[in-house]
């Protein structure tokens, strides 16, 4: 009997595989090697074939759908609740088995190579901005040592180092300076390094409708706007601009019951880099309301008026997603709508 839908439990080396036929019988427990998983899918009939969303799956969903399969990535938590007792391989593949069956089942859209090579940019950046932090507050906290204190802000780091370098009236240790130098030319390096993964990411936008429509938003810049469209294949998932808001984190958490609405404090749920540059893009719009008259504007300071700043740029940062998911879905760009 023909073999219709196949769970697989993604690994390192070993896979596991569960299939079943059109009735629901087990008609396969199988574990295989890395090596040996394309040739044994590439002799079955062309079938549907479920795999939890992970690191590798999108590699695998795109090979494995060139033998002719059908291939739906799912989330780990909606897998989860179909793993019965105990938690191994074999009872993995068998829940991935019956998930990708559910008429409800929520999936994950394959990405492109181009889409994972543009995410890896943007991860490779968040790295080296992250080193860059580091390195900035070693170099102010050495500084301070010898009773020199720098403001805030890194281009005030940056000017103390090029003072150190030209030894304009900083008496420090010859064995502290030579340490001084070493991370300040770490620092420059880093600066090279990020410039040139930005002029990537620009490179990339120019060539993305989809990116360049994103960026007519407020609050949304190059970096955002690239990794929306990277990291959104296919809008058309998400059944409204709520649910994609609520997919990044954005929404209160529900803890409702016998009819009583309860929303507690903001999820965080979904996708933290994405929630973090549009929080962080949503603070400059909330920044730059007073001298705004469209009605968004007004509506940015009516809510300042009445809330707390870091509750307004989290309200700012829902509506920009649930904004971008229209104009994703639409294929249109931003148009700020007039004061009535």
């Amino acid at each position: 009997m023909q073999i219709t839908t196949l769970g697989i439990d993604l690994a390192k080396t070993v896979f596991q595989l569960h299939g079943v036929d059109a009735d629901g019988t087990v008609m396969l427990q199988k574990k295989l090697r890395r090596g040996a998983v394309l040739d044994f899918l590439g002799q079955l009939q062309p079938c549907l074939i479920g795999i939890e969303a992970c690191a590798t799956s999108h590699h695998w969903a795109r090979e494995i759908a060139a033998l002719g399969h059908e291939v739906r990535l799912i989330p780990p938590a909606y897998v989860k609740p179909y793993v019965k007792r105990q938690k191994n391989d074999a009872a993995d593949a068998e829940a991935i088995c019956e998930a990708v069956t559910r008429p409800n089942m929520r999936f994950v859209p394959v990405k492109s190579e181009e889409q994972q090579g543009v995410l890896v940019l943007h991860r490779s950046r968040d790295l080296l901005m992250r080193q860059r932090t580091m390195i900035l507050n070693a170099i102010r906290a050495h500084l301070a040592e010898f009773g020199i204190i720098a403001a805030q802000g890194p281009r005030k780091v940056v000017e103390l180092v090029a003072r150190l370098r030209e030894g304009d009236g900083l008496e420090i240790p010859a064995l502290a300076r030579a340490a001084l130098m070493a991370l300040a030319a770490q620092l420059d390096s880093l600066a090279s390094q990020i410039r040139g993964i930005e002029r990537q990411l620009m490179a990339w936008h120019r060539q993305s409708g989809a990116s360049q429509r994103l960026e007519t938003i407020p609050g949304v810049g190059l970096i955002t706007a690239t990794a929306l469209a990277a990291s959104v294949p296919d809008p058309r998932v998400f059944k409204s601009a709520r649910q994609f808001a609520a997919w990044l984190g954005l929404v209160p958490r529900q803890n409702s019951t016998g009819g009583k609405e309860r929303l507690g404090r903001v999820s965080k749920m979904g996708n933290g880099y994405l929630r973090r540059l549009l929080v962080v893009g949503a603070t400059s719009v909330s920044r730059r309301a007073g001298a705004d008259d469209s009605r968004t504007g007004i509506w940015v300071r009516s809510l300042l008026e009445r809330k707390p700043a870091r509750l307004v740029t989290v309200a700012i940062a829902n509506k920009t997603a649930r904004t971008a998911w229209a104009l994703l879905v639409r294929g249109e760009t931003y148009k700020a709508a007039p004061v009535a």
